[in-house]
């Protein structure tokens, strides 16, 4: 099986939920949505204070090309527009929206069937994925009309789909396979038009056997649409580690881009979502969330609406456990740990995962021993310990310099670190004052 060439761990899968089946999860009394639940420019609010919406009613426009519209997932009344605390810890401009039945916008496909003709050029399925306010669903959330629209002088080759899922504990991909498969590979048809390619790979790591069986049957009936089994290596799931494990190709340091090695990365959820937008004419207003830990009554996978507190999907899966340390949003190797619970899910939001007292406890850092762990483990090639240290000690031009953009914060390092320091912490920071150094020369340019 193939896999990728750089570095890379294997922390223990703890795939709790992974036999569970998609349970569909109730309406919040309020439902929140922020703005900015998206890379690029914030959405722009277009209802105030009053308002009367349905589900599926555009509540925010765009914000610019590499931006996003934000959709209501509920019916009911705008009660304000404020601010709230969302999975990164950030207070972000949101619409707050008290909930009042169900009503859907007229012109939605509610139905279960399956529709697989379209007749629609690539243009136009570009735009009716751009006005359902369609991202990546993997947890990067970049604008999916933007990938589908590759810079002049480049030119796609072949869609490659995620369903990798390398990331411990987190199943909604797994289940998302194996309970809508047909959709899916629509949805990887409808990509493959709109990126004018002929090719499109689908990526499974092998211990999602059920899927990688079930999708290899269901794609041969679809005509350049391949599912490719690959070895489980952490982290799998970054684009560049995927396509260098399926078509063997490497991505340059930025500004280079997969599609200056021919290939456009979709996750298998924004392919279902692309499907419901194009085929359903429904906006991205739901997704499925992995609830998820050790000590968590009923591990689950809930189909939950945007906007929903992370509180009620922790309720509906049995409650906070006594032991309870922290609750993260997304999994233990990249996720975030919740400053509050009543933030809402987002469009990114892949999973809920508790650790108890004993996982959440982080163990005293010691110095560095130079073993270089760090430095084999690590997917992009770099060098943790230094990229750390040097932004420890706000050396912001040595960092730039040795690359600190190139890190896509995996946490491999800090994973397989014996001195148990805290690498991946000091590099975000560094990566956000480095960011932030680069926008402004640039602006000045």
């Amino acid at each position: 099986m193939k896999t990728f060439r750089i570095g890379g761990v294997h922390p223990a899968e703890n795939k709790l939920s992974a036999a569970t089946a998609i349970e569909v999860l109730g309406l919040p009394r309020q439902a929140v949505f922020p703005l900015s639940q998206h890379i690029g420019a914030p959405a722009v609010a277009i209802v105030k204070r009053g308002d009367k919406v349905k589900v599926g009613t555009k509540i925010a426009e765009a914000g610019g090309f590499v931006s996003a519209a934000v959709f209501s997932s509920v019916s009911g009344t705008v009660s304000k527009i404020d601010s709230v605390t969302d999975a990164s810890g950030y207070r972000k401009p949101a619409v707050f929206i008290d909930v009042e039945g169900d009503e859907w916008e007229d012109g939605i496909d509610r139905s279960p069937e399956l529709v697989s003709a379209c007749s629609l050029s690539s243009e136009e399925i570009i735009a009716k994925i751009k006005n359902a306010g369609v991202v990546g669903m993997g947890g990067a959330c970049f604008p999916t009309h933007v990938k589908l629209s590759p810079p002049p002088g480049v030119r796609a080759e072949c869609v490659i789909i995620n369903g990798v899922e390398c990331e411990p504990y987190l199943t909604a991909d797994h289940r998302l396979m194996l309970e809508k498969p047909d959709q899916i590979l629509v949805g990887v048809e409808l990509l493959m038009r709109a990126a004018k390619v002929n090719r499109a790979y689908i990526g499974i790591e092998a211990n999602k056997a059920d899927a990688i069986r079930l999708l290899t049957e269901k794609a041969a009936s679809h005509p350049g649409i391949e599912v490719v089994p690959l070895q489980m290596k952490y982290p799998q799931g970054g684009e560049k580690q995927l396509i260098d494990a399926i078509i063997g190709r490497q991505v340059p340091a930025p500004p280079a881009i997969p599609i200056h090695v021919g290939a456009v990365v979709q996750n298998v959820g924004t392919a279902y979502a692309v499907y419901e937008a194009v085929q359903k004419n429904k906006p991205l207003l739901e997704r499925v969330v992995t609830v998820t830990g050790r000590s968590v009554k009923h591990p689950s996978n809930f189909l939950t609406r945007i906007g929903t507190p992370v509180s009620q999907l922790i309720e509906a899966a049995g409650g906070l456990p006594d032991n309870a340390g922290k609750v993260i949003s997304g999994g233990p190797m990249m996720g975030k740990a919740l400053a509050t619970l009543d933030a809402p899910v987002c469009k990114g939001s892949s999973g809920v995962l508790i650790m108890d007292d004993e996982e959440a406890r982080r163990a005293e850092p010691q110095p560095c021993i130079r073993c270089a762990k760090c430095v084999s483990v690590c997917p992009m090639g770099l060098e943790p310990y230094l990229l750390a240290t040097c932004s420890a000690r706000g050396d912001w031009e040595r960092v730039e310099h040795e690359m600190i953009l190139s890190c896509i914060e995996c946490g491999s390092c800090q994973f397989t670190c014996p001195s148990h320091r805290p690498m991946l912490d000091y590099i975000r920071l560094g990566k956000g004052k480095v960011g932030a150094i680069v926008r402004a020369r640039n602006a000045k340019k």
